[in-house]
């Protein structure tokens, strides 16, 4: 894949002062989407396999070929309060760290990634999904993290990484960095990533302690990888136009078989419901 470096400057540095106006903002609004949140939320995910909600998916640690055992996915009314492992970055990062570095450029920290931005255009296709995440501090039992910031980013429909792959160096969709509001939530709106040979379907995050740390990749404090549930995969990619090669590489990999989830991925496993036409909903504690 092609990689191709972009300067950006000022970045948050720019964004900050209007960001800090829509951070009070949330600290006084966002409690009351954080209420209706925490009638599902816990305090960290379950690294057991029961338990699991009735509206949640399960993440089969196989495909159709492989048997391996099954796990439920973690349900948000689990009360274990449990750390996210730590992950690789991979080689796309754009954080600086490998190339582009999207942490510089004004506009990164949105809700909605699917377009690009900072002078780039174009706008990612696929399955609508949104993704709710609630960062918490497992050293102090699992509380709320306001104003942490998550970077996250993934593949698009085709699992090619914008500034990185061929075809798709002159976008930077499918990233963004949002803080988080009085309850610890972010809410990022997406597409549902394609899969690509080799790699069970993920989304890449980091963690900052805020805004300003977001602005460096040093101050990173947690680096991991969320695995989407294989029966919400399967029911993705059954629509080729918009998936042509993910069902095909999905067949090919199984969560115990991939090189980052087989050593175990209970507590990465978001919840997930909705349909394809309506739109998916993930929702996960990432505990740091």
């Amino acid at each position: 894949m092609d990689e191709e470096l972009h300067d950006h400057d000022r970045g948050l540095e720019l964004d900050l002062p209007t960001l800090m106006t829509r951070r009070r903002a949330l600290v006084l609004g966002g409690a009351g989407l954080g209420a209706g949140l925490l009638a599902l939320a816990g305090c960290g995910s379950s690294s057991s396999s029961s338990g699991a909600a009735t509206t949640s998916t399960t993440a089969a640690g196989s495909t159709a070929s492989t048997s391996t055992s099954t796990t439920a996915a973690a349900t948000l009314t689990d009360t274990t309060c449990t750390e996210l492992p730590e992950e690789t970055a991979g080689p796309y990062p754009g954080d600086g760290s490998n190339g582009p570095d999207v942490l510089g450029e004004s506009g990164v920290v949105r809700s909605d990634i699917t377009s690009s931005f900072g002078g780039m255009t174009g706008t990612a296709t696929g399955a609508p999904l949104t993704l709710k995440m609630k960062v918490v501090d497992v050293a102090t039992g699992c509380t709320a993290m306001p104003g942490a910031a998550v970077y996250l980013w993934h593949a698009d429909n085709q699992g090619r990484y914008s500034l990185y792959s061929q075809g798709v160096t002159d976008q930077n969709y499918l990233r963004g960095v949002q803080a988080a509001d009085a309850d610890g939530w972010v809410t990022f709106t997406t597409v549902f990533p394609g899969c690509y040979d080799g790699r069970w379907p993920h989304i890449h995050f980091e963690v900052y302690e805020s805004l300003d740390d977001a602005a460096n990749v040093k101050n990173k404090i947690k680096t991991s990888q969320l695995a989407l549930p294989q029966d919400v995969c399967e029911k993705v990619y059954a629509d080729t136009s918009l998936y042509p090669s993910s069902a095909t590489n999905l067949k090919k990999v199984s969560l115990s078989t991939d090189n980052v989830f087989r050593d175990g991925w209970t507590s990465q496993v978001p919840v997930m419901t909705g349909d394809s036409t309506s739109g998916w909903v993930a929702q996960i504690n990432a505990g740091v």
